[in-house]
């Protein structure tokens, strides 16, 4: 394990590359910041906008995803009142027993806000059966629920003809997962290639005798089916300054986004602003830091240090002290929507535990044997 000599971010991300000096991608990225030629992105922001007001084939410019939390909320305000388009928003939901009484008022308040918005809500059963075999086979609970999640806008974009689809971040930039990139620093389209989806590969699922039909929004569009729509993914991110987590988080919270008030060890992270619609996704990041050695609050801390928030040092100290953490609580519900044993979900994780980074202590307990900022 090695860490990136500016920042806390690990080679053991999977998909990143640090250059021969030791950066990784992401600060390469951030360090050529002064460099943007922002007129010109401004003027390729403009020919993508007249792209999909040119392809208004439902009365709709453009589809935004968007859980109603802190950057869809900012997408989704921007895209109607800067970029002067009319979005569709479509929002996967989480089964009722999973999502959280804030997510539900968080979406409520965007479309309160001015906008049309789908709802897609797949069987809870599979989605149920699914996240269980996730769990087993990947221990990656999430590995299916975000096929769904990136799988479902592209899907209803051309069912709906709408060929200009609007992302956040460009995780190929901002986090370093390079096989993402794509023709450019705004081009989506290789979304498929993210470690979550793989190509869009469903194989897993099918040898287990679910029916295509029984998983359609699991589906990745194929790329000839993507060709054929003429669909454009486009990071919005990449044409914003100030695009960040805090920063996405203070302007949505200033127009009613309602942020976390759990205890960092609770949620393993010390900011409160992510994954407000449930609570599992602290669980599935715990699991990330126990198989790779970092987790959210990783990543939150590493963009501070980029934006010179804060220093590499005070970074160490945050991480070291909320990385990985998540409530007993969480993973009890978890375990009880899945129907399992806490002490089997623990028997299936230790399987999967990097044992060059943790030694276990005792049930759901493990020392870190690197230290952060320097590695093992």
């Amino acid at each position: 394990m090695n860490y990136c000599k500016e920042c806390l971010q690990t080679d053991t991300r999977p998909g990143t590359i640090f250059t021969n000096d030791g950066v990784c991608p992401a600060c390469s990225y951030s360090n050529s910041f002064s460099e943007i030629d922002w007129q010109s992105r401004k003027l390729e922001l403009e020919d993508i906008v007249n792209f999909g007001k040119l392809n208004n084939a439902s009365g709709y410019d453009c589809i935004i995803g968007v859980s109603g939390g802190k950057d869809s909320t900012r997408q989704a305000l921007f895209v109607k009142e800067q970029l002067k388009m009319n979005p569709l928003l479509v929002c996967l939901a989480p089964p009722p027993i999973e999502v959280t009484k804030r997510g539900v008022d968080n979406l409520s308040n965007l479309i309160k806000l001015g906008f049309d918005c789908i709802s897609i809500n797949p069987s809870p059963i599979i989605w149920k059966e699914l996240m269980k075999l996730s769990f087993y086979k990947y221990v990656n609970p999430f590995k299916s629920t975000e096929l769904a999640l990136f799988s479902s806008v592209p899907r209803l974009a051309i069912a709906y003809q709408i060929p200009l689809i609007w992302w956040g971040e460009n995780s190929a930039l901002q986090l370093g997962e390079v096989s993402v990139m794509g023709k450019n620093g705004s081009d989506g389209n290789n979304l498929r290639k993210m470690n979550t989806l793989g190509g869009g590969d469903i194989s897993w699922i099918l040898e287990n005798q679910f029916k295509k039909n029984q998983i359609l929004q699991y589906c990745y569009p194929t790329e000839e089916e993507m060709l054929k729509a003429d669909l454009k993914i486009t990071f919005l991110g990449y044409f914003w300054k100030d695009w960040s987590l805090i920063d996405n988080a203070n302007f949505s919270a200033l127009r009613g986004l309602e942020i976390r008030n759990n205890h960092p060890l609770e949620i393993g992270e010390h900011v409160g602003v992510t994954a407000l619609d449930e609570d599992w996704t602290p669980l599935n990041q715990m699991l990330k830091y126990l198989k790779y050695g970092f987790g959210r609050t990783t990543d939150y801390v590493n963009e501070d240090i980029r934006l010179g928030r804060i220093t590499r040092e005070e970074g160490v100290k945050i991480v070291e002290k909320y990385d990985g953490s998540c409530s007993n609580e969480f993973i009890e519900s978890f375990c009880a929507f899945i129907e399992i044993s806490v002490q089997e979900f623990w028997e299936v994780v230790d399987s999967v535990v990097e044992k060059k980074y943790f030694k276990r202590i005792s049930e759901g307990k493990y020392l870190p044997l690197f230290k952060v900022g320097l590695g093992l």
